[in-house]
C-alpha cells in the first residue's frame, strides 16, 4: 500500500503563492478603499462659520439698502454697492429737520470696507441705484445700471461708459434699478425692492393694452436686433478678465446677452447668448424663453443672467430664472450645462457665481435668492455637494441672498436685498 507523498517544495510554493495572493487581494482592497476615501474627500463640501464681527457698525448713522453689487479688491477689501432708495420713512428719522429719532440716514451707494470690517471709503455715483459692479487691479470701479460706468474710486468721478442704446425697451426700467431718489432726502420709498419682476403698477410699466404693448416690443426689437453692439436694457453683472484686458457684462435684453468690452476703451468686442448662440442667432421669439420649473430648458436665456470667469479660462453663466448654469469658452463656445434645484419657482435658484480659492477652483459657490442657500457644487460636473444657510433674518442666515464674493483667503462675503439689506462674512472652519 502506497502513501500519498507531497513534495515539501510544493508545500512551500503553495504557501508562498497563497501569501502573495492574499497580499495582492489586500493591496487591491486598500487601493479601492483609498480611491473611495479620496472620492469621498473630493465630494466633501467646504465648511464655513459666520463671522459676527464683520462688518463693524456703519458710521454716520447709515442704514444700508439692498445690496446689488459686491466685489473684493486686490487687497482683500470689499466694495459694496447698495440701493439707498430702498429705505422707508421709518428708517430715515435722523435725516429730518429736526431729527425725530437717533437713526438713520441714507447711506452712500458705494461703501468700501476693510478686512477688519471698518469703512475706509465711500461715494455716491451719478446714478445711485445700480446693479452689478467690479473693481480692477488699478482700483477703478465699474458699476452697472443701464450701461457700465467707470469711476475713479477716490473722487467718485465718472471717467468712462460702455456704449448703450439711446432708448429703453417698452416696459423696462424700475424694478432691478430700484426706486427714484425723492426730492426730500428725509422721505423714504415703499420699502425694500426685490429682484423679481416688479408688481403691476410699481416701476415695471407692464400695464396697458396687450396688443399695443406687443406691437411696441416688436417694433423695438426690429430697431434694436440681437446683434446690437451696445447695452440695450439693464446690467445684471459685471466681471473683469484682467490678463485679457476685457470686461464682461450681462445685458438683460432678450432674456440675457453676454457682452464683452475692452477694459480700457470700453469698446464692444463680442457677445453671445444661451448655448453659445452668436448674437445673430439669438431669437426674438419669447416662446424660446418660456420655462416651467422642472420642465425642459428654454432655448434662450430666461432672465437675470450673471457670470464669472475661472482661472482656466471658462465662463460660468448663471441663468437664474431657468435654474441653470452654462459653461462656455471666452469666445462663447458652449461646453456644458448644470441644472440646480429645478423645482424652484419665481426668482430661480442660480444667482451669483463664485469659486473656491484653491488654484484649481474645484468648487462653485452659488448664491440662491429664492431658497436662500449658498450651494456648493463640484466645478467639473456641477454635482451638488452641500449647502449653507436658510431664510431668516438671524446672523448667518439669509433673507434675499443676492450677491456673493470670495477673497484670497477663502472668506465668503454675501449681500442681501429684500428684508436682508446687509453684508455678511463667513470664514473657513476646520
Amino acid at each position: 500500500m502506497h502513501r500519498n507523498r507531497v513534495d515539501r517544495s510544493d508545500v512551500k510554493r503553495v504557501g508562498r503563492t497563497g501569501r502573495i495572493g492574499a497580499i495582492t487581494v489586500w493591496a487591491g482592497f486598500c487601493a479601492v478603499a483609498l480611491c473611495l476615501a479620496l472620492g469621498a474627500q473630493a465630494q466633501t463640501a467646504p465648511k464655513y462659520k459666520y463671522d459676527p464681527d464683520w462688518p463693524k457698525p456703519l458710521p454716520n448713522k447709515w442704514k444700508m439698502g439692498g445690496v446689488t453689487g459686491l466685489a473684493v479688491d486686490k487687497d482683500d477689501n470689499v466694495w459694496v454697492l447698495d440701493r439707498p432708495n430702498d429705505l422707508r420713512d421709518i428708517e430715515l428719522h435722523a435725516m429730518k429737520n429736526p431729527p425725530t429719532a437717533d437713526c438713520c440716514t441714507r447711506p452712500p451707494s458705494m461703501i468700501h470696507i476693510d478686512k477688519e470690517g471698518n469703512v475706509i471709503g465711500s461715494f455716491t455715483p451719478d446714478e445711485p441705484e445700480g446693479h452689478g459692479m467690479a473693481v480692477d487691479n488699478k482700483g477703478f470701479i465699474y458699476i452697472g445700471q443701464f450701461t457700465v460706468n467707470k469711476y475713479d474710486p477716490k473722487t467718485g468721478k465718472l471717467i468712462g461708459a460702455a456704449p448703450r442704446a439711446p432708448e429703453m425697451p417698452p416696459g423696462a426700467g424700475g424694478g432691478e434699478a430700484g426706486a427714484t431718489t425723492p426730492a426730500d432726502p428725509s422721505r423714504g420709498g415703499p420699502g425694500p425692492n426685490g429682484t423679481f419682476p416688479a408688481p403691476e403698477g410699481r416701476g415695471g410699466g407692464r400695464g396697458g393694452d396687450g396688443a399695443a404693448r406687443a406691437a411696441a416690443v416688436a417694433a423695438f426689437r426690429a430697431k434694436y436686433p440681437p446683434t446690437t453692439p451696445m447695452i440695450v436694457q439693464n446690467i445684471e453683472e459685471i466681471r473683469i478678465d484682467e490678463p485679457a484686458h476685457e470686461l464682461y457684462a450681462s445685458d438683460a435684453y432678450l432674456g440675457g446677452r453676454v457682452m464683452v468690452f475692452d477694459l480700457e476703451t470700453l469698446a464692444f468686442k463680442r457677445g453671445w447668448g444661451a448655448y453659445g448662440h452668436a448674437l445673430s442667432e439669438i431669437t426674438t421669439n419669447d416662446a424660446d424663453r418660456a420655462y416651467t420649473p422642472g420642465g425642459p430648458m428654454p432655448k434662450e436665456f430666461k432672465g437675470h443672467v450673471t457670470l464669472n470667469i475661472s482661472n482656466d479660462g471658462l465662463v460660468y453663466i448663471a441663468d437664474r430664472n431657468a435654474n441653470r448654469i452654462q459653461v462656455t469658452t471666452k469666445q462663447g463656445k458652449f461646453l456644458k450645462e448644470f441644472v440646480l434645484a429645478p423645482m424652484t419657482g419665481e426668482g430661480g435658484s442660480t444667482g451669483g457665481v463664485a469659486f473656491s480659492p484653491d488654484k484649481a477652483q474645484r468648487f462653485l459657490f452659488i448664491s440662491d435668492l429664492t431658497n436662500n442657500h449658498i450651494w456648493f457644487l463640484n466645478r467639473d460636473d456641477g454635482k451638488v455637494i452641500g449647502q449653507m444657510g436658510s431664510m431668516s433674518q438671524a446672523g448667518g442666515q439669509f433673507f434675499g441672498l443676492h450677491m456673493i464674493a470670495v477673497d484670497s483667503k477663502g472668506n465668503i462675503y454675501t449681500g442681501e436685498v429684500q428684508n436682508g439689506e446687509r453684508v455678511q462674512r463667513f470664514v473657513p472652519a476646520k
